[in-house]
């Protein structure tokens, strides 16, 4: 594990902090919103501009020191933001961090789940181990956070909000199967539970974000950032604040109306596009 740089993470929280955004300064005051992988990437993004909005928010992950670099950055600019060390894998941990927040805060309002991760590799070659950690983590961590928060607003006969981030699955990614599969399955309870959840004013959705210039980009190889500007027909990656943006319209009033839904932020590359995580094969060369 890399150690957290901390002079590059204080300047991407005020890049964060800094970046204009289209939403009311106030838009969730008095609201409470859990993040899982709030410590880096697109959750620390997401983390920031709900806190920046007027939301006490609590992160979660596995590494502390990336946790609190971030919450120590928000409390600095007067936002309410907690942390705790949760593998979400583990019910009894996504238990704890759901019971801490409600006996500090009160009943969350908003759920974000962003934690996850993958690695680059072919298919063929995948270790049952590193299969199942991948499925583990992005599929049944996602779920164990989404019904835990559906069982204490049912539990305390509140609405509520959930936003699951996952992948652009409808053209499969060559090179992360792991996550491709595991994230598919997200969508496919979303779809589920948003119906099953209807009657309790509970809103489940997701995001699929493509390819996003975060930190999470540095685990794969350079064969396949040289080909990065041909994900899309806008020629480039995403941002984090574009990425955050959006999940805030999801969590956000506007979007009232809107449950079971996908929600794509990609520059158009399920349209047009390759994207080859583990660098393209020889076949496929032009």
């Amino acid at each position: 594990m890399k150690p957290v740089d901390d002079a590059k993470q204080l300047a991407l929280c005020e890049a964060l902090w800094a970046a204009p955004s289209i939403y009311r300064p106030d838009l969730f005051a008095g609201q409470v919103a859990i993040v899982s992988g709030g410590g880096s990437g697109l959750g620390r993004a997401i983390a920031l501009l709900l806190a920046r909005l007027g939301a006490k928010v609590a992160i979660c992950g596995r590494t502390a020191e990336k946790l609190d670099r971030v919450a120590e950055f928000a409390r600095g600019k007067g936002a309410s933001l907690l942390t705790q060390v949760t593998d979400i894998r583990q019910p009894e941990q996504v238990a704890a961090l759901f019971d801490r927040v409600t006996a500090e805060w009160g009943q969350p309002q908003i759920v974000v789940n962003n934690a996850g991760g993958q690695y680059p590799q072919d298919a063929i070659d995948f270790a049952p181990k590193g299969w199942s950690a991948v499925v583990n983590n992005n599929l049944n961590g996602t779920w164990y956070m989404m019904q835990r928060a559906a069982q204490g607003w049912r539990e305390a006969r509140q609405p509520g909000a959930i936003v699951n981030v996952v992948a652009v699955t409808e053209r499969g990614m060559p090179g992360v199967a792991h996550t491709v599969a595991a994230r598919a399955g997200v969508i496919g309870a979303t779809r589920t539970v948003a119906v099953e959840w209807a009657p309790l004013g509970i809103r489940v959705n997701c995001l699929a974000p493509g390819l996003t210039a975060t930190e999470g980009l540095e685990v794969y190889p350079p064969e396949a950032h040289a080909e990065f500007s041909l994900a899309n027909p806008l020629r480039r990656p995403g941002t984090a604040m574009e990425i955050a943006e959006a999940c805030i319209y999801l969590c956000s009033p506007s979007a009232s109306f809107v449950t079971g839904e996908v929600m794509t932020v990609d520059g158009g590359g399920r349209l047009w596009g390759e994207l080859w995580t583990a660098g393209r094969p020889e076949y496929f060369r032009r």
